[in-house]
């Protein structure tokens, strides 16, 4: 497919338009109706979504697998931007988990106003820019990354989809101390998914038990979400995603990026962060 059919562009960012309109996106923007009840998943592509869609249903759920293990993904957290984000979220049952990639200003404008909460959750952007990389090789939908070089070079000018990361995490970091903002990172859920989860559990005010909180620790490790065919995305034709290329839950670790990275090109990628995020009070991911 030529590029202009793969994409279109919006406020400046380049979305796929296999699963976006001018019309989903106005309508997520200007149109959909916040409710206070509402929990958002935000995320930068790549970054964690599908982990946190696994994550949430079963802590509303208390542990129940029934959500997670009969409803995909992208409809038991459906995503407010795609087309179908209004059928799937418009006359939903509150409380609505919704997923979205939009930065704080694309956000629909009756967010501003509401109670609604949000759960962010970023990744080291070395380790996005890898699964991007491949996902873009798996996904016929999506242009071609060319080589991982001219990769970098369009993740660090912000030609991939959704933009920039760096613009991204600089949108939403400032809102950090807000009550309704939460910041997760993909480290934290390799690292301690328990102490995750009761973190979640207080701010979304659903309070575990133990038994709920070792089941979901249980059903959220890689490995099983890896076989969940509610979330590994088997469902979806070879024709728009071929798995036998790459599984889209590929590796689920942190630092993968040291196995495709150069020693210049990490110096090149390091220079230009260091220079995005001059000023920024952003404690992650500075090696």
């Amino acid at each position: 497919m030529a590029e202009e059919q793969v994409n279109i562009v919006f406020e400046g960012l380049l979305l796929p338009t296999h699963v976006h309109s001018e019309e989903s996106l106005r309508y997520a923007r200007e149109r959909f109706h916040v409710r206070d009840d509402d929990v958002f998943i935000v995320t930068y592509p790549k970054s964690g979504t599908t982990w946190m869609q696994e994550i949430l249903p079963l802590i509303y759920s208390n542990g129940d697998l029934t959500p997670v293990q009969t409803i995909p993904n992208w409809q038991r957290v459906p995503w407010l931007e795609q087309k179908t984000g209004k059928s799937l979220l418009e006359d939903r049952p509150s409380p609505r988990l919704i997923t979205t990639h939009l930065t704080y200003h694309l956000m629909p404008k009756s967010f501003n106003t509401s109670k609604a909460k949000v759960v962010y959750v970023t990744r080291n952007p070395k380790d996005a820019l890898v699964s991007s990389f491949h996902y873009h090789n798996l996904a016929t939908f999506l242009d071609n990354p060319g080589t991982f070089e001219e990769f970098i070079q369009k993740f660090l000018a912000g030609n991939v989809m959704f933009g920039s990361w760096f613009d991204h995490i600089k949108s939403w970091w400032p809102r950090k101390d807000q009550d309704n903002i939460l910041f997760i990172t993909y480290e934290d859920l390799l690292q301690d998914m328990r102490s995750v989860l009761l973190k979640l559990g207080e701010f979304l005010g659903k309070q575990l038990s133990d038994d709920a909180i070792e089941t979901i620790v249980a059903q959220t490790k890689f490995s099983n979400m890896r076989q969940n065919k509610m979330s590994n995305y088997s469902f979806v034709p070879k024709e728009l995603m071929d798995q036998e290329k790459t599984n889209f839950l590929r590796k689920g670790i942190s630092g993968d990026w040291k196995n495709h990275f150069t020693t210049a090109q990490t110096e090149h990628f390091n220079s230009v962060y260091s220079q995005e995020m001059k000023g920024v009070d952003f404690p992650f991911y500075k090696d």
